[in-house]
């Protein structure tokens, strides 16, 4: 049996500089602003992520500081349009997810709960009023969200939440009284506020999902922080209790009336999270032909081994249908033409190859392969939470079923 000395690490394989793979032109037609704008976010990456990020996800660490540059650089509004701010097309917006998924899927989620679900339930169902309110201040930073659907005995089966609200005056202020619990809700322990989607109920309610905008520090909100997670450890993900916290009327999105709102919402991000998995598995891959022409075995590199071509061939095969279909899809988005099953095949097939060729590039970095600094361990971890929010494979595969068939197979 060998030892180590403490503190000593195997060397790390450079991945210095990215691949700028796209082996088929799934990305071809994009424009100069779009490609410059995927640019700047793979600069930001290689800069200021890649090098800490490694520390961040092993010591479970929100990197604030990261947060902090996001938000300066006009990425952490994740392509949200907000009033005064430029137009980020949703292709330029799934390049970029692509881009900071290849840094690291924590940080890319940062970006995807404070921008693409918490300020876009704002921008998309708020008044104007409530959009001049919020929606600045969470661009720049200086308001962190948290967008609360799950709940502990809802995952997949979200429109049947039980969190309540229920219209109330309290102090001579018309507002609303909510109490439930949520779970996996990203920022919501250590944020300022939480879109809260909860069930209108009692005198006046209309057994419809309803979203409010509760402040985090309101008597009767709790978020714990979820401990002993072995993806995503770079944000925090809160178990949220709320025990009667009075929601202001003012704090209740004007849009959102039920849960067909919530889903706009929720759909608007799916094809975000399937450029996440190209990105994830873009990083992969680029780290396992990096190791095969560096890793030495046996007089060789592992480059020179037929076994070794062959499996980074099938790598690539998978990538690039991934890439492809993002991208072919997102231009159907951007036409208004997108349907729920196209984005569900989407996230479907980016999370399934992502697996694939995570696990293949883990096993061909052999014992290398555990290690964090030589990247691939992180997404091979970080691809499993991917794979199940926003949609488990088998919820997937139930809306491209009944697509299909026109049979619905859901209990």
């Amino acid at each position: 049996m060998t030892t180590q000395t403490p503190g000593v690490t195997a060397p790390a394989y450079d991945v210095a500089q990215p691949l700028d793979i796209d082996f088929a032109g799934a990305f071809a037609g994009i424009t100069e602003e779009e490609r410059a704008h995927q640019l700047a976010v793979r600069q930001f990456v290689q800069d200021e992520v890649l090098p800490v990020i490694d520390g961040y996800w092993e010591r479970a660490e929100v990197p604030v500081g990261l947060v902090k540059r996001l938000a300066e650089l006009d990425f952490l509004r994740d392509g949200v349009d907000v009033p005064g701010r430029p137009r980020v097309s949703l292709m330029a917006e799934g390049l970029a997810a692509m881009e900071m998924s290849r840094g690291d899927a924590s940080v890319s989620t940062i970006c995807g709960v404070q921008g693409g679900l918490a300020l876009r339930s704002i921008v998309m169902l708020g008044s104007p009023e409530q959009v001049e309110r919020w929606a600045e201040p969470m661009a720049r930073g200086e308001i962190l969200g948290a967008f609360a659907l799950t709940e502990p005995t809802h995952g997949s089966d979200s429109v049947s939440l039980e969190t309540s609200a229920v219209k109330t005056v309290r102090d001579g202020v018309e507002g609303y009284v909510l109490n439930g619990e949520k779970k996996w809700i990203g920022f919501g322990s250590c944020g300022d506020i939480t879109v809260v989607w909860a069930r209108l109920v009692g005198e006046g309610g209309d057994n419809q999902v309803h979203g409010f905008v509760v402040p985090q520090d309101a008597p009767g909100y709790t978020g714990t922080t979820i401990e002993g997670k072995v993806a995503l450890r770079a944000i925090w993900q809160a178990h949220i209790l709320l025990e009667d916290v009075f929601v202001p009327a003012e704090n209740a999105l004007v849009g959102a009336r039920s849960f067909k709102d919530t889903s706009r919402v929720l759909f608007a991000t799916r094809l975000g999270v399937a450029w996440s998995a190209v990105g994830q598995a873009v990083a992969c891959y680029e780290a396992a032909v990096a190791y095969s022409k560096q890793r030495i075995q046996f007089g060789r590199p592992l480059a020179a081994s037929q076994m070794v071509q062959e499996r980074l061939t099938k790598m690539l095969a998978t990538l690039t249908q991934m890439q492809l279909l993002v991208a072919q899809l997102t231009r159907l988005d951007e036409a208004g033409k997108l349907t729920g099953p196209q984005a569900s095949l989407a996230k479907y097939t980016t999370t399934r190859g992502a697996r694939e060729i995570a696990a293949s590039a883990r096993d061909m970095l052999g014992g290398n392969g555990i290690l964090l600094q030589n990247r691939v361990a992180r997404h091979f971890a970080d691809i499993e939470a991917l794979h199940t929010y926003e949609g488990t494979e088998s919820v997937q595969a139930l809306i491209l079923g009944r697509e299909i068939t026109g049979i619905s197979a859901f209990a």
